[in-house]
Protein backbone atom coordinates (compact mmCIF):
# COMPACT_ATOMS: atom_id res chain seq x y z
CA UNK A 1 0.00 0.00 0.00
CA UNK A 2 1.38 3.43 -0.40
CA UNK A 3 0.07 6.58 1.23
CA UNK A 4 0.77 9.68 -0.56
CA UNK A 5 1.16 13.37 1.11
CA UNK A 6 -2.35 14.55 1.29
CA UNK A 7 -1.36 17.63 0.17
CA UNK A 8 0.51 19.33 -2.97
CA UNK A 9 2.25 21.43 0.18
CA UNK A 10 3.40 20.45 3.63
CA UNK A 11 5.61 21.46 5.71
CA UNK A 12 8.16 18.85 8.03
CA UNK A 13 7.97 18.61 11.64
CA UNK A 14 11.42 17.45 12.53
CA UNK A 15 11.34 15.48 15.91
CA UNK A 16 14.53 15.94 18.54
CA UNK A 17 12.62 14.21 21.40
CA UNK A 18 10.12 17.08 22.07
CA UNK A 19 7.55 17.03 24.02
CA UNK A 20 5.19 19.21 21.95
CA UNK A 21 6.45 18.11 17.98
CA UNK A 22 2.61 16.48 17.65
CA UNK A 23 1.31 19.96 18.69
CA UNK A 24 3.40 22.00 16.41
CA UNK A 25 2.17 19.46 13.58
CA UNK A 26 -1.64 20.50 14.58
CA UNK A 27 -0.79 24.20 14.94
CA UNK A 28 0.64 24.17 11.39
CA UNK A 29 -2.86 22.28 10.15
CA UNK A 30 -4.88 24.30 12.57
CA UNK A 31 -3.14 27.42 9.95
CA UNK A 32 -4.55 25.64 6.71
CA UNK A 33 -1.35 23.74 5.86
CA UNK A 34 -0.65 19.99 5.79
CA UNK A 35 1.84 18.90 8.48
CA UNK A 36 4.31 15.72 8.82
CA UNK A 37 6.22 14.51 11.68
CA UNK A 38 9.72 13.16 10.79
CA UNK A 39 12.60 11.35 12.85
CA UNK A 40 15.93 13.88 13.08
CA UNK A 41 17.90 10.70 11.06
CA UNK A 42 16.13 12.10 8.14
CA UNK A 43 18.96 13.15 5.34
CA UNK A 44 18.68 15.81 2.88
CA UNK A 45 18.26 14.03 0.30
CA UNK A 46 14.98 12.49 1.54
CA UNK A 47 13.76 15.82 2.30
CA UNK A 48 14.41 16.94 -0.87
CA UNK A 49 12.28 14.12 -2.14
CA UNK A 50 9.37 14.73 -0.22
CA UNK A 51 9.44 18.52 -1.51
CA UNK A 52 8.16 20.17 1.69
CA UNK A 53 7.29 24.14 1.56
CA UNK A 54 8.70 24.00 4.94
CA UNK A 55 10.36 22.60 8.09
CA UNK A 56 10.32 23.11 11.43
CA UNK A 57 12.43 21.87 14.02
CA UNK A 58 11.37 20.70 17.42
CA UNK A 59 12.44 21.40 20.90
CA UNK A 60 14.01 18.79 22.46
CA UNK A 61 15.50 17.26 25.89
CA UNK A 62 18.96 17.62 24.89
CA UNK A 63 21.97 20.26 24.82
CA UNK A 64 23.78 21.07 21.54
CA UNK A 65 26.89 20.59 23.39
CA UNK A 66 26.14 17.21 25.00
CA UNK A 67 27.58 13.63 23.27
CA UNK A 68 25.15 12.28 21.19
CA UNK A 69 22.85 15.23 20.64
CA UNK A 70 20.58 14.79 17.94
CA UNK A 71 21.74 16.68 14.68
CA UNK A 72 20.56 17.36 11.44
CA UNK A 73 22.23 16.91 7.94
CA UNK A 74 23.58 20.24 7.47
CA UNK A 75 22.95 20.04 3.38
CA UNK A 76 19.34 20.54 5.03
CA UNK A 77 19.95 24.40 5.48
CA UNK A 78 21.34 24.52 1.34
CA UNK A 79 18.29 22.99 0.04
CA UNK A 80 16.52 26.51 -0.13
CA UNK A 81 13.75 25.14 1.87
CA UNK A 82 12.57 27.87 4.79
CA UNK A 83 13.72 26.91 8.27
CA UNK A 84 11.72 27.16 11.58
CA UNK A 85 13.54 26.37 15.08
CA UNK A 86 11.72 25.89 18.34
CA UNK A 87 13.75 26.09 21.36
CA UNK A 88 16.47 23.33 21.00
CA UNK A 89 15.69 23.27 16.91
CA UNK A 90 16.88 27.18 17.29
CA UNK A 91 19.65 26.29 19.48
CA UNK A 92 20.99 23.67 16.76
CA UNK A 93 20.22 26.05 13.72
CA UNK A 94 23.04 28.71 15.76
CA UNK A 95 24.99 25.88 16.82
CA UNK A 96 25.01 24.84 13.17
CA UNK A 97 25.20 28.09 11.13
CA UNK A 98 28.58 29.61 13.62
CA UNK A 99 26.37 31.13 16.05
CA UNK A 100 27.50 30.86 19.66
CA UNK A 101 24.88 28.53 22.40
CA UNK A 102 26.45 29.43 25.82
CA UNK A 103 26.13 26.83 28.46
CA UNK A 104 23.87 29.09 31.36
CA UNK A 105 24.17 28.41 35.04
CA UNK A 106 20.01 28.71 35.42
CA UNK A 107 17.58 27.54 33.19
CA UNK A 108 14.32 29.80 32.00
CA UNK A 109 11.08 28.28 32.71
CA UNK A 110 7.81 28.36 32.35
CA UNK A 111 5.81 31.88 31.72
CA UNK A 112 8.55 35.11 30.56
CA UNK A 113 8.46 38.04 29.22
CA UNK A 114 9.23 38.79 25.91
CA UNK A 115 10.81 41.85 24.34
CA UNK A 116 10.39 42.08 20.78
CA UNK A 117 13.01 44.81 19.16
CA UNK A 118 12.05 47.80 17.12
CA UNK A 119 12.89 46.12 13.96
CA UNK A 120 10.54 43.10 14.37
CA UNK A 121 11.64 41.09 11.11
CA UNK A 122 9.26 38.98 9.45
CA UNK A 123 7.63 36.36 12.34
CA UNK A 124 7.01 39.30 14.90
CA UNK A 125 5.98 42.14 12.77
CA UNK A 126 2.57 43.23 14.22
CA UNK A 127 2.81 42.02 18.06
CA UNK A 128 3.14 44.02 20.78
CA UNK A 129 6.89 45.43 22.16
CA UNK A 130 6.46 42.83 25.43
CA UNK A 131 4.67 39.64 25.25
CA UNK A 132 4.48 36.50 27.80
CA UNK A 133 5.74 33.56 26.06
CA UNK A 134 6.40 30.00 27.32
CA UNK A 135 10.25 28.96 27.85
CA UNK A 136 11.59 25.60 28.53
CA UNK A 137 15.55 25.38 28.18
CA UNK A 138 18.29 25.69 30.37
CA UNK A 139 21.41 26.47 27.39
CA UNK A 140 20.80 30.18 25.75
CA UNK A 141 21.89 31.25 22.25
CA UNK A 142 24.39 33.90 22.92
CA UNK A 143 25.31 35.35 19.16
CA UNK A 144 24.61 34.81 16.22
CA UNK A 145 26.43 35.61 13.09
CA UNK A 146 26.15 38.96 11.38
CA UNK A 147 24.03 37.57 8.69
CA UNK A 148 21.05 37.12 10.92
CA UNK A 149 19.02 39.61 12.88
CA UNK A 150 17.96 39.13 16.65
CA UNK A 151 14.37 39.95 17.05
CA UNK A 152 13.72 39.71 20.40
CA UNK A 153 15.06 38.78 23.83
CA UNK A 154 14.00 37.96 27.59
CA UNK A 155 16.03 38.34 30.41
CA UNK A 156 18.21 34.96 30.02
CA UNK A 157 17.98 34.66 26.66
CA UNK A 158 19.70 37.47 24.76
CA UNK A 159 18.47 35.67 21.13
CA UNK A 160 15.20 34.85 22.10
CA UNK A 161 14.16 35.21 18.24
CA UNK A 162 16.35 35.35 14.97
CA UNK A 163 16.22 35.19 11.29
CA UNK A 164 18.06 35.37 8.37
CA UNK A 165 15.66 36.17 5.48
CA UNK A 166 17.79 36.04 2.79
CA UNK A 167 18.88 32.10 3.93
CA UNK A 168 14.96 31.02 4.92
CA UNK A 169 16.00 30.52 8.84
CA UNK A 170 14.03 31.48 10.93
CA UNK A 171 14.46 30.36 15.61
CA UNK A 172 12.46 31.21 18.68
CA UNK A 173 13.76 30.08 21.64
CA UNK A 174 10.14 29.76 23.15
CA UNK A 175 7.71 27.45 22.24
CA UNK A 176 4.69 29.05 20.21
CA UNK A 177 2.93 25.92 19.77
CA UNK A 178 1.46 26.32 23.03
CA UNK A 179 -1.65 27.90 24.55
CA UNK A 180 0.72 30.05 27.23
CA UNK A 181 2.39 32.08 24.33
CA UNK A 182 0.53 35.12 23.57
CA UNK A 183 0.76 35.69 19.43
CA UNK A 184 2.04 31.76 18.76
CA UNK A 185 0.01 30.72 16.51
CA UNK A 186 0.87 34.50 14.81
CA UNK A 187 4.76 33.23 14.86
CA UNK A 188 3.58 30.17 13.43
CA UNK A 189 1.07 31.53 10.37
CA UNK A 190 3.74 34.10 9.44
CA UNK A 191 6.41 31.35 8.92
CA UNK A 192 3.72 29.56 6.79
CA UNK A 193 2.93 32.12 5.17
CA UNK A 194 5.46 35.07 4.48
CA UNK A 195 8.43 32.71 4.95
CA UNK A 196 7.21 29.57 3.07
CA UNK A 197 4.85 31.25 1.04
CA UNK A 198 2.34 28.27 1.43
CA UNK A 199 -1.09 28.92 -0.09
CA UNK A 200 -2.64 27.16 3.22
CA UNK A 201 -5.39 25.92 1.62
CA UNK A 202 -5.47 22.60 3.23
CA UNK A 203 -8.69 21.83 4.66
CA UNK A 204 -10.69 19.38 5.07
CA UNK A 205 -13.09 19.29 2.08
CA UNK A 206 -9.80 19.45 -0.36
CA UNK A 207 -8.49 16.00 2.08
CA UNK A 208 -12.10 14.33 0.84
CA UNK A 209 -11.31 15.12 -2.83
CA UNK A 210 -7.78 14.27 -2.42
CA UNK A 211 -8.69 10.91 -0.83
CA UNK A 212 -11.23 10.18 -3.15
CA UNK A 213 -8.76 10.66 -5.87
CA UNK A 214 -6.23 8.31 -4.13
CA UNK A 215 -8.88 5.61 -3.35
CA UNK A 216 -9.50 5.38 -6.69
CA UNK A 217 -6.69 5.01 -8.43
CA UNK A 218 -5.67 2.38 -5.22
CA UNK A 219 -8.68 0.21 -6.24
CA UNK A 220 -9.14 0.79 -10.13
CA UNK A 221 -12.29 0.69 -11.85
CA UNK A 222 -13.14 -2.95 -10.81
CA UNK A 223 -11.57 -3.67 -7.49
CA UNK A 224 -13.94 -5.09 -4.58
CA UNK A 225 -13.35 -3.44 -1.41
CA UNK A 226 -14.12 -4.88 2.20
CA UNK A 227 -14.92 -2.34 5.17
CA UNK A 228 -13.49 -3.14 9.08
CA UNK A 229 -16.45 -1.46 10.79
CA UNK A 230 -16.43 -1.14 14.34
CA UNK A 231 -18.75 1.68 14.90
CA UNK A 232 -16.85 4.25 15.61
CA UNK A 233 -16.47 7.57 14.17
CA UNK A 234 -13.06 6.51 12.53
CA UNK A 235 -14.26 3.15 10.17
CA UNK A 236 -17.32 5.14 9.47
CA UNK A 237 -15.85 8.02 8.31
CA UNK A 238 -13.21 5.67 6.58
CA UNK A 239 -16.36 4.03 4.77
CA UNK A 240 -18.18 7.00 3.97
CA UNK A 241 -15.11 8.08 2.00
CA UNK A 242 -14.78 5.01 0.51
CA UNK A 243 -18.04 4.52 -0.75
CA UNK A 244 -17.69 7.60 -2.45
CA UNK A 245 -15.01 6.12 -4.00
CA UNK A 246 -16.05 3.24 -5.45
CA UNK A 247 -20.18 3.05 -4.85
CA UNK A 248 -21.28 0.01 -3.88
CA UNK A 249 -17.92 -1.88 -4.50
CA UNK A 250 -17.99 -1.40 -1.05
CA UNK A 251 -19.14 -4.04 1.49
CA UNK A 252 -18.67 -3.52 5.43
CA UNK A 253 -18.27 -6.43 7.64
CA UNK A 254 -19.40 -5.55 11.51
CA UNK A 255 -17.68 -7.89 13.39
CA UNK A 256 -19.25 -9.08 16.95
CA UNK A 257 -16.17 -9.80 19.50
CA UNK A 258 -18.10 -10.01 22.51
CA UNK A 259 -15.39 -7.31 23.60
CA UNK A 260 -17.83 -4.48 23.31
CA UNK A 261 -20.05 -2.16 25.34
CA UNK A 262 -23.51 -3.22 26.63
CA UNK A 263 -26.25 -2.84 23.85
CA UNK A 264 -23.23 -1.66 21.07
CA UNK A 265 -23.65 -4.05 18.62
CA UNK A 266 -27.52 -3.85 18.00
CA UNK A 267 -26.78 0.00 18.22
CA UNK A 268 -23.97 0.05 15.55
CA UNK A 269 -25.91 -1.99 12.93
CA UNK A 270 -29.16 0.14 13.27
CA UNK A 271 -27.03 3.25 13.37
CA UNK A 272 -25.24 2.12 10.32
CA UNK A 273 -27.83 0.90 8.41
CA UNK A 274 -30.09 4.13 8.58
CA UNK A 275 -27.54 6.43 7.60
CA UNK A 276 -24.52 5.32 5.38
CA UNK A 277 -26.96 2.70 3.09
CA UNK A 278 -23.92 0.63 2.36
CA UNK A 279 -24.17 -3.00 2.34
CA UNK A 280 -23.30 -4.58 5.49
CA UNK A 281 -22.26 -8.21 7.13
CA UNK A 282 -22.80 -8.83 10.50
CA UNK A 283 -20.75 -11.66 12.23
CA UNK A 284 -21.14 -12.94 15.83
CA UNK A 285 -17.66 -14.13 16.82
CA UNK A 286 -17.22 -14.03 20.10
CA UNK A 287 -16.68 -17.61 21.10
CA UNK A 288 -13.84 -17.67 18.79
CA UNK A 289 -12.05 -13.95 20.29
CA UNK A 290 -12.51 -15.81 24.15
CA UNK A 291 -11.43 -19.00 22.95
CA UNK A 292 -7.97 -17.27 21.50
CA UNK A 293 -8.02 -14.97 24.68
CA UNK A 294 -7.98 -17.81 27.10
CA UNK A 295 -4.28 -17.66 29.09
CA UNK A 296 -3.59 -14.15 27.21
CA UNK A 297 -2.51 -12.05 30.38
CA UNK A 298 0.36 -9.44 28.84
CA UNK A 299 -0.82 -6.34 27.04
CA UNK A 300 0.72 -6.71 23.91
CA UNK A 301 -0.37 -9.99 23.02
CA UNK A 302 -3.45 -9.08 23.72
CA UNK A 303 -3.69 -6.78 21.28
CA UNK A 304 -1.67 -8.75 18.83
CA UNK A 305 -4.86 -11.40 19.40
CA UNK A 306 -7.55 -9.66 18.89
CA UNK A 307 -5.27 -7.85 15.56
CA UNK A 308 -4.73 -11.22 13.93
CA UNK A 309 -8.44 -12.59 14.69
CA UNK A 310 -10.02 -9.80 13.03
CA UNK A 311 -8.11 -9.97 10.21
CA UNK A 312 -8.74 -14.18 10.14
CA UNK A 313 -12.28 -13.21 10.06
CA UNK A 314 -12.49 -11.01 7.40
CA UNK A 315 -10.36 -12.94 5.12
CA UNK A 316 -13.44 -15.58 5.88
CA UNK A 317 -15.74 -13.06 4.98
CA UNK A 318 -14.24 -12.98 1.66
CA UNK A 319 -16.36 -16.13 0.69
CA UNK A 320 -19.58 -13.33 0.56
CA UNK A 321 -17.71 -10.24 -1.27
CA UNK A 322 -16.57 -12.41 -4.18
CA UNK A 323 -13.22 -10.86 -5.70
CA UNK A 324 -12.61 -8.77 -2.83
CA UNK A 325 -8.77 -7.60 -2.31
CA UNK A 326 -8.85 -4.68 -0.51
CA UNK A 327 -9.69 -3.81 3.38
CA UNK A 328 -10.52 -0.74 4.34
CA UNK A 329 -9.40 0.49 8.51
CA UNK A 330 -9.97 3.70 10.00
CA UNK A 331 -6.80 3.82 11.28
CA UNK A 332 -5.38 7.64 12.31
CA UNK A 333 -2.34 9.57 12.56
CA UNK A 334 -1.89 8.96 16.51
CA UNK A 335 -2.18 4.72 16.17
CA UNK A 336 0.83 5.10 13.71
CA UNK A 337 2.79 7.00 15.95
CA UNK A 338 2.26 5.23 19.21
CA UNK A 339 3.07 1.62 17.31
CA UNK A 340 6.10 2.72 16.78
CA UNK A 341 8.58 3.19 13.83
CA UNK A 342 12.08 2.45 13.57
CA UNK A 343 13.27 5.72 15.17
CA UNK A 344 10.04 6.36 17.52
CA UNK A 345 9.22 4.41 20.30
CA UNK A 346 6.76 1.80 20.77
CA UNK A 347 3.85 2.55 23.07
CA UNK A 348 1.69 0.36 22.55
CA UNK A 349 0.94 -1.72 19.70
CA UNK A 350 -2.86 -0.71 17.98
CA UNK A 351 -4.38 -3.57 16.57
CA UNK A 352 -4.79 -2.13 12.88
CA UNK A 353 -1.32 -1.32 12.91
CA UNK A 354 1.34 -3.22 14.94
CA UNK A 355 -1.40 -5.90 15.75
CA UNK A 356 -1.51 -7.25 12.15
CA UNK A 357 -0.13 -10.63 10.77
CA UNK A 358 2.27 -10.98 8.25
CA UNK A 359 0.31 -13.23 6.27
CA UNK A 360 -2.17 -10.51 5.62
CA UNK A 361 -4.10 -11.45 2.55
CA UNK A 362 -5.61 -7.98 1.69
CA UNK A 363 -4.01 -4.40 0.45
CA UNK A 364 -4.99 -2.19 3.07
CA UNK A 365 -6.68 1.36 2.39
CA UNK A 366 -6.73 3.66 4.75
CA UNK A 367 -7.60 7.21 3.82
CA UNK A 368 -7.42 8.70 7.53
CA UNK A 369 -3.61 7.93 8.34
CA UNK A 370 -2.55 11.08 8.36
CA UNK A 371 -5.62 12.75 10.28
CA UNK A 372 -5.77 13.19 13.98
CA UNK A 373 -9.02 12.35 15.62
CA UNK A 374 -10.68 16.09 15.42
CA UNK A 375 -9.76 16.40 11.85
CA UNK A 376 -11.77 13.23 11.48
CA UNK A 377 -14.62 14.16 12.93
CA UNK A 378 -14.72 17.64 10.75
CA UNK A 379 -14.48 14.91 7.52
CA UNK A 380 -17.33 13.02 8.79
CA UNK A 381 -19.37 16.51 9.37
CA UNK A 382 -18.08 17.43 5.68
CA UNK A 383 -19.67 14.28 4.07
CA UNK A 384 -22.82 14.71 5.88
CA UNK A 385 -22.97 12.09 8.63
CA UNK A 386 -24.86 12.48 11.97
CA UNK A 387 -23.85 13.55 15.38
CA UNK A 388 -24.59 10.51 16.72
CA UNK A 389 -21.81 8.36 14.66
CA UNK A 390 -19.37 11.67 14.47
CA UNK A 391 -19.56 12.41 18.20
CA UNK A 392 -19.56 8.86 19.14
CA UNK A 393 -16.68 8.42 21.91
CA UNK A 394 -13.46 6.54 20.73
CA UNK A 395 -13.74 3.72 21.74
CA UNK A 396 -10.60 0.99 20.97
CA UNK A 397 -10.20 -1.73 18.47
CA UNK A 398 -9.70 -4.44 20.91
CA UNK A 399 -13.15 -3.33 22.40
CA UNK A 400 -13.20 -4.03 26.32
CA UNK A 401 -10.11 -6.75 26.07
CA UNK A 402 -7.74 -3.64 27.11
CA UNK A 403 -9.67 -3.14 29.53
CA UNK A 404 -9.79 -5.57 31.41
CA UNK A 405 -5.79 -6.27 32.91
CA UNK A 406 -5.07 -9.92 32.92
CA UNK A 407 -6.58 -12.94 31.44
CA UNK A 408 -9.95 -11.71 29.36
CA UNK A 409 -13.48 -13.81 29.88
CA UNK A 410 -16.73 -13.53 29.54
CA UNK A 411 -17.68 -12.88 32.97
CA UNK A 412 -15.30 -10.13 33.51
CA UNK A 413 -16.85 -8.70 29.96
CA UNK A 414 -20.03 -8.84 31.57
CA UNK A 415 -19.10 -7.39 35.03
CA UNK A 416 -17.33 -4.58 33.06
CA UNK A 417 -20.32 -3.99 30.36
CA UNK A 418 -22.34 -3.17 33.57
CA UNK A 419 -20.04 -0.81 35.02
CA UNK A 420 -19.13 0.71 32.07
CA UNK A 421 -23.04 1.69 30.88
CA UNK A 422 -22.95 3.59 34.87
CA UNK A 423 -20.39 5.59 33.48
CA UNK A 424 -21.31 6.63 30.06
CA UNK A 425 -25.31 7.03 31.23
CA UNK A 426 -24.59 9.53 33.95
CA UNK A 427 -21.68 11.08 32.07
CA UNK A 428 -24.63 11.64 29.21
CA UNK A 429 -27.02 12.82 32.07
CA UNK A 430 -24.74 15.26 33.44
CA UNK A 431 -24.88 16.96 29.86
CA UNK A 432 -21.03 16.48 29.60
CA UNK A 433 -20.12 14.31 26.77
CA UNK A 434 -19.07 16.82 24.70
CA UNK A 435 -16.50 18.60 27.27
CA UNK A 436 -15.15 15.07 27.87
CA UNK A 437 -13.05 13.02 25.43
CA UNK A 438 -13.57 9.47 26.88
CA UNK A 439 -15.25 8.21 30.13
CA UNK A 440 -15.37 4.26 30.76
CA UNK A 441 -14.85 1.98 33.38
CA UNK A 442 -12.03 -0.22 33.94
CA UNK A 443 -11.51 -4.04 35.93
CA UNK A 444 -7.88 -3.73 37.04
CA UNK A 445 -8.21 -7.16 38.27
CA UNK A 446 -7.62 -6.51 42.15
CA UNK A 447 -10.08 -7.89 44.23
CA UNK A 448 -10.04 -5.40 47.99
CA UNK A 449 -11.97 -6.05 51.31
CA UNK A 450 -15.53 -4.48 51.81
CA UNK A 451 -18.21 -4.62 54.00
CA UNK A 452 -21.86 -5.02 52.45
CA UNK A 453 -24.95 -5.69 54.22
CA UNK A 454 -23.31 -6.35 57.73
CA UNK A 455 -21.30 -9.06 55.92
CA UNK A 456 -17.50 -9.37 54.66
CA UNK A 457 -16.42 -9.17 51.19
CA UNK A 458 -13.88 -9.31 49.32
CA UNK A 459 -14.65 -8.82 45.31
CA UNK A 460 -13.59 -6.50 42.64
CA UNK A 461 -12.52 -3.07 41.83
CA UNK A 462 -13.65 -0.82 39.32
CA UNK A 463 -11.84 2.36 37.95
CA UNK A 464 -13.17 5.24 36.48
CA UNK A 465 -11.08 6.85 33.78
CA UNK A 466 -12.59 10.24 32.13
CA UNK A 467 -10.22 12.44 29.79
CA UNK A 468 -10.39 15.37 28.11
CA UNK A 469 -8.28 15.75 24.72
CA UNK A 470 -8.30 17.55 21.21
CA UNK A 471 -6.22 14.74 19.36
CA UNK A 472 -5.57 11.55 22.02
CA UNK A 473 -1.51 12.47 21.64
CA UNK A 474 -1.94 14.43 24.88
CA UNK A 475 -4.98 14.03 27.59
CA UNK A 476 -5.62 15.61 31.49
CA UNK A 477 -7.98 13.75 33.77
CA UNK A 478 -11.39 15.61 33.67
CA UNK A 479 -12.48 17.37 36.83
CA UNK A 480 -15.69 15.79 37.08
CA UNK A 481 -18.04 16.97 39.54
CA UNK A 482 -17.61 15.20 43.42
CA UNK A 483 -21.57 14.78 43.18
CA UNK A 484 -21.04 12.71 39.95
CA UNK A 485 -19.10 10.77 41.56
CA UNK A 486 -20.31 9.76 43.83
CA UNK A 487 -23.80 8.48 41.64
CA UNK A 488 -21.27 6.72 39.64
CA UNK A 489 -19.68 5.09 42.38
CA UNK A 490 -22.79 4.20 44.22
CA UNK A 491 -24.37 3.10 41.18
CA UNK A 492 -21.79 0.98 40.49
CA UNK A 493 -21.88 -0.54 43.85
CA UNK A 494 -25.20 -1.29 44.03
CA UNK A 495 -26.21 -2.68 40.52
CA UNK A 496 -23.15 -4.15 39.11
CA UNK A 497 -22.70 -7.62 41.23
CA UNK A 498 -19.50 -8.50 42.07
CA UNK A 499 -18.06 -5.22 42.77
CA UNK A 500 -17.09 -3.37 46.50
CA UNK A 501 -15.14 -0.74 45.30
CA UNK A 502 -14.85 2.31 43.30
CA UNK A 503 -11.94 4.38 42.29
CA UNK A 504 -10.91 7.37 40.29
CA UNK A 505 -7.91 7.38 37.93
CA UNK A 506 -6.34 11.30 38.05
CA UNK A 507 -3.32 10.25 35.69
CA UNK A 508 -2.74 12.58 32.35
CA UNK A 509 -0.99 11.60 29.03
CA UNK A 510 1.62 11.39 29.71
CA UNK A 511 2.82 9.97 31.79
CA UNK A 512 -0.09 7.47 31.62
CA UNK A 513 -1.87 6.41 28.28
CA UNK A 514 -6.08 6.74 27.76
CA UNK A 515 -6.54 3.23 27.85
CA UNK A 516 -5.33 0.59 30.78
CA UNK A 517 -3.46 -1.55 28.21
Amino acid sequence: MTTPDPADESVLVVDFGAQYAQLIARRVREAHVYSEIVPHTITAAEIEEKAPTGIIFSGGPKSVHVDGAPMIDPDVYDLGIPVLGICYGAQLIAHQCDGTVGRNERGEYGRTELAVNTESGVMLDGTPETQTVWMSHFDAITDMPDSFQVTASTPDAPVAAFENVDRGLYGVQYHPEVVHTEHGQHVIERFLADGCKAEQSWTMASVIDTQVELIQQQVGDEGRVICALSGGVDSAVAAALVHKAVGDRLTCVYVDTGLMRKGESDQIVETFERHQKIELIHVSAADRFFEHLTGVTDPETKRKTIGEQFIRVFEAAKAEVVGAQFLVQGTLYPDVIESGTSDAAKIKSHHNVGGLPDDIEFELVEPLRALFKDEVRAVGTELGLPDEIVWRQPFPGPGLGVRIIGEVTPDKVAILQEADWIVREEIRKAGLEREIWQAFAVLPGVNSVGVMGDERTYADAIIIRAVTSEDAMTADWARLPFELLDTMSSRIINEVGGVNRVAYDITSKPPGTIEWE
